[in-house]
């Protein structure tokens, strides 16, 4: 009796348990291979950082890793996924771009995407076509730049990701001059400021300068590097172009940021000032690094 009584309390506890997971809204982080020398791309450690954050912020929310590099062996990871966050190397190494059919599929039925540094730059045809579908923008070679700057962010749209952001400003790897849908319909600039010269110094090159960035910058148009994209089908998308150096995961309006475009792109209701989230301390920033 008391051997039945244990057994069913214990399933009891166990699909309670499995309830509960399956209310919350699923987050999946895909994590590209090593790309970069140590502090730079960290693509698994900076997604375990953010998974952690949001595991811990007592919100709605369930954050899984896929195990592995790369894209899902076990596809059925995504099949019930709110968003998916994917760090990984961009253009012809993009982890997305064997499988831009499958994963159309999970956007179309509503799921929301977010794209970190490298990865928002896609290849020209196909690949461009299908991330201006799901997050409205992408990094596109001979238009847009890669400079190492510190931008500086003072003025923030009135958006749910900017819930708890304070002004502030990071050196990184921020991309600029994107590949937006036309007239920027559906996309709310997030992150904006207007890059100085001395971020066109290179030559001419396929992610160095080009005639039309130029003309932008020297015309004083502000530069969206972080933006918020609402699909007409209803889901979400947000690119962010910073994250090369992995301490900027560090700074806590940088980390806010990120963590509260996850929760919106997941359609989690952003608390009033941010998603909550831990001081990264430096021995966190130095774990887990390829």
């Amino acid at each position: 009796m008391r051997t039945s009584l244990c057994v069913a309390t214990l399933l009891t506890a166990l699909l309670m348990g499995s309830s509960r997971a399956a209310d919350k809204a699923k987050i999946v982080f895909i994590s590209g291979a090593p790309s970069h020398a140590r502090m730079a791309h960290e693509h698994r450690a900076g997604n375990m950082i953010l998974a952690k954050a949001l595991n811990t912020s007592g919100l709605n929310v369930n954050a899984v890793l896929v195990p592995h590099s790369g894209y899902p062996e076990d596809t059925s990871i995504l099949d019930d996924a709110a968003t998916i966050v994917i760090f990984c190397t961009g253009h012809s190494g993009h982890v997305l771009n064997k499988h831009l059919d499958d994963f159309d599929k999970l956007m179309r039925k509503g799921a929301g995407v977010v794209m970190i540094h490298w990865a928002t730059e896609a290849q020209k045809g196909k690949p461009g076509e299908k991330f201006l579908e799901w997050m409205g923008g992408f990094c596109d070679l001979d238009w847009s730049v890669n400079p190492h700057w510190t931008p500086k962010f003072k003025d923030f749209p009135k958006h749910p990701i900017c819930n708890g952001v304070k002004p502030f400003s990071v050196n990184d790897e921020w991309y600029y001059h994107m590949r937006f849908v036309d007239q920027l319909k559906g996309v709310t600039p997030i992150l904006s400021d207007l890059p100085g010269p001395e971020t066109l110094r290179r030559k001419d090159g396929a992610r160095s300068g080009n005639p039309a960035v130029r003309k932008a910058v020297a015309a004083g148009e502000k530069q969206h590097v972080a933006w918020a994209y609402e699909r007409p089908s209803g889901g979400r998308g947000f690119g962010f172009t910073g994250a090369h150096n992995h301490v900027s995961w560090q700074h806590d309006d940088f980390r806010r940021v990120m963590l509260n475009a996850i929760l919106w792109t997941a359609h989690v209701e952003v608390p009033k000032n941010g998603c909550p989230a831990p001081v990264v301390t430096d021995t966190e920033i130095n774990a887990n690094i390829d």
